[in-house]
Formats: C-alpha cells, structure tokens, sequence
C-alpha cells in the first residue's frame, strides 16, 4: 500500500492552524502530528512554508456532459478542479438530456467513473412531471434533488405552486434551488425592451434580474421548507435582502434550511461590468457592492453556510454575443480555492474561515461519509498551497476547456502546488495524473 509522507505543513484544519506533518496511506489520513521513523517504503513532501487544507469541496458545477461538450465535460473540467484545489463536486442536472430519471442519472455516474479526476456526485433534476422518478433517488447515493425555481430552459423550469408543494412535501433528501421569479424576470425583460430595443447592455442585467425577482422566489422556497419540514439548501444568494431569510443562531448540523454565496458574488460587482462585460453575466446577476459587502458579511457570521463556485462554462464566442443572446454563466472552479485565499491576504476573511465554508461545511451539510476533515482515518483529500507563490491567471494556464476566465489577467498571490484525491497526488506542480479516478460520494442518511 502506497505511503506518503507530508512533512512541516501548516495544517489547517477546525479552525485552527498547526505545524506538523501527515501520512497517507492508500486512501487514507493514517496520521496527523510529529510522524517520525516510517519503516515502510513512503515518498516524502517537504511543505515547509505551504498550507494544508482539505480538499475543496463544490456543492454547484455544471459540467455539460452529456449533450454540451463543445462546452466542456467531465474529464476536462475535474481536471480544472484538481489543479485549483477542489477535490470534490456535486453536479447539476441540466445537461442535454436533462437528468430527470434514475436511468439518465446512472449514465452520468459511469461517465464518471471512467473520466473524473475528482470525486463527484450528481443531483436528479425536477420537472413537472417526473417525482416518481425522483422518489426512487437513493439518498446514500445521491447528493440531492435540484429544483429551478426561475428561468431555465424546456422542463427544467419548475414554478407551478401545487407540483413544488409536492417535491417540498414528498422528497425526503436534500433539495438545492435555483431561486428567481420567472414572472418578474419577463416584465422586468419587457421593460428593458422598451427602452433600449434589442440593445440592452449588460450592465443592464442585475436591473432586470433585482433583488425583488430573487427575493419573491427565495422566500417562497424557504416558506415551503418551513411548511413541510423539508431540508431546503438555496443556492448562490446575490442579495442582502435575502439573508433575512436565514438562521445563524442554529448549528450547522441542525439547520434544515442553508444557503450558499458563489465566488463571483463575492469577488465582483455592478461595477465591473464596465471592464468584464458579458463574461460576469451570471444567473442570479452580479449586483451592487453593498450587496457583495452583505454577502461576505453573511459568510463571516454564518448566516450563509457554504461557498461554491456554479462553474458554468460556455465558449468564449457565446458569451460575446450582444446582452439576449450571450449565455449567462462561466468557469470558476480552477480559480475558487486562489480566489478565497487573496481574500484571506486581503484582510477579508480568514483562511480558517475559508476552510470551514468550503470543507467542513459541505460535508456536514450533505452528510458526506468521511471527507471534508483533515481527521486520522478519514479519505485523504488534501491540497498544499504556497501562500508566496504569485502568478497569473492567462489563457495558457486555464484548464477548463472553454479556454478562458472572468480572472484572466488576475495575479494570485497562493499557489496550488499539490492536490491529493482519495490518497492519489492527482496533481504536482503543475502536472496531473490519470492514472486513478476519483470516487463516487457517499453520505449518511436514514
């Protein structure tokens, strides 16, 4: 059984930061502390001046396969992931066919088996027609349900009061929601349309999707989780007025209503679409600084529980299109883990914290079996981060394989230097290895 050896790491970890070294062995975290005089055969990493932290783990990626891969698919995005840290991702149904049965779901399953560098789990999607389907879901299995709330396309759209009651009253796992109001987005869109015709600017974009389109939708998800008890986690807030929908007083492990902050909420705002344009148009919209502030804010004091990323590459000629036609969304999960930590040398936040909302609290949150802790015994995924290491983000080091970034241009100050996936080092300064895919998500459930 391979060994490994991490030696004079700053250990990061339940909200503490201790120097000491870890062993790997196959798998597994077989020790943490002051490991000395292996007699075993073992491969030794010096991260003297390096962090490190859990895997990242995403709880919201679209990978576009099957049905997109112009777009990208799940080989050349885990790749992406791996190299930026994140050892894990959960994703979304809205692929071509959408993943609507148990049978569509297993297919991406074994896609992944055979082609994801990372671990992963997929969510079955709701239409207005498919909760038998959805109720066969294997909860242990399955990382939950995704819901969308607002505008989509085809049957993906689910805004029908009595068919939500149903998934809310019926569905027993875990049920993510894309929240915006398609009604307001219309008129909101209509209006636009009188004014500038078929000329809109994107700037245009966090007005026609306002906090009102995402507060009507949100505050109807959290009053049917409230209703029917459901364990509702609502993802990618964009607004201040939101966060009054949500508890901090509560633990983590008791709350049945969570909610997530995406890093472009985070790191832009309305501001930025004067230099950015269409590459920050994202569904919910960028909007003002005084809600980015909030957002942040919410995310120290645990009012929202995770961060993610809702990577959602399109190609670079897409997203130069004219305001209607360029398709909201874009690549993050190479950038998320860099993204977080400038933000730690910035003074915003702090790197315990930054661990905690994109370790510790997806696993706890989704129940996962034995991920998202630096713990003796636990799946050793792990990611060593040079925290002087400055570099910039250009299309020549972008993985996703869109081939561009809403960061490009951007100089990191932390550096990834090596990824570790359920015990394999799947990437080393600079390089990834194939040799051994990521595994398939477990979780916890009755």
């Amino acid at each position: 059984m391979k060994t490994t050896l991490i030696v004079n790491a700053k250990i990061v970890n339940e909200g503490k930061v201790t120097e000491g070294d870890l062993l790997i062995k196959g798998e597994r975290i077989e020790k943490i502390g002051n490991v000395q005089q292996l007699t075993e055969q073992h491969t030794v990493i010096d991260a003297k001046g390096s962090y490190l932290l859990p895997g990242a783990i995403d709880d919201q990626v679209h990978f576009r396969e099957p049905g997109l891969t112009h777009k990208a698919n799940i080989f050349t995005e885990s790749r992406a992931a791996v190299a930026g840290g994140v050892t894990t991702y959960m994703e979304m149904p809205n692929t071509s066919p959408p993943t609507f049965t148990q049978s569509l779901l297993e297919d991406k399953y074994k896609i992944a088996a055979h082609a994801s560098l990372a671990n992963y789990s997929f969510y079955i999607g709701a239409s207005n027609e498919n909760i038998e389907e959805v109720l066969k879901t294997d909860l242990t299995k399955v990382c939950g349900l995704k819901i969308f709330m607002g505008s989509s396309t085809g049957n993906l759209l689910v805004d029908n009061p009595k068919t939500l009651e149903t998934f809310f009253s019926k569905f027993q796992g875990l049920i993510a929601t894309h929240c915006e109001d398609e009604q307001s987005i219309r008129r909101n869109t209509e209006a636009a349309r009188q004014k500038f015709g078929e000329d809109v600017p994107v700037s245009y974009h966090p007005i026609i999707r306002d906090e009102e389109v995402c507060y009507l939708s949100s505050s109807m998800a959290v009053e049917l989780a409230k209703k029917f008890g459901t364990h509702l986690h609502v993802l990618h807030i964009s607004t201040a007025k939101e966060l009054s929908l949500f508890d901090n007083s509560i633990p983590l492990e008791k709350k049945k209503i969570t909610a997530e902050a995406c890093i472009h909420h985070l790191w832009f705002n309305d501001s930025d679409y004067v230099t950015k344009g269409s590459l920050i148009k994202w569904n919910p919209a960028v909007k003002s600084a005084s809600d980015q502030q909030a957002i942040l804010q919410a995310v120290l004091n645990n009012t929202i529980d995770v961060i993610a990323t809702d990577h959602a590459p399109h190609l670079l000629e897409e997203k130069q299109n004219p305001y209607f036609k360029a398709p909201s969304g874009g690549p993050l999960v190479q950038h998320s883990v860099v993204a977080m930590l400038e933000m730690v040398k910035q003074g915003k936040i702090t790197i315990e914290k930054v661990v905690e909302k994109m370790s510790h609290h997806v696993a706890t949150l989704y129940r996962m079996q034995e991920r998202g802790f630096i713990r003796e015994g636990y799946f050793a995924d792990l990611v060593l981060v040079n925290p002087n290491e400055n570099w910039q983000v250009e299309k020549k080091n972008i993985l996703a394989k869109c081939g561009w970034s809403p960061f490009e241009g951007q100089t990191f100050s932390h550096k990834v230097t090596h990824t570790f996936v359920s015990g394999y080092l799947a990437y080393a300064n600079g390089m990834l290895q194939n040799e051994q895919m990521g595994q398939r998500l477990k979780f916890s459930r009755a």
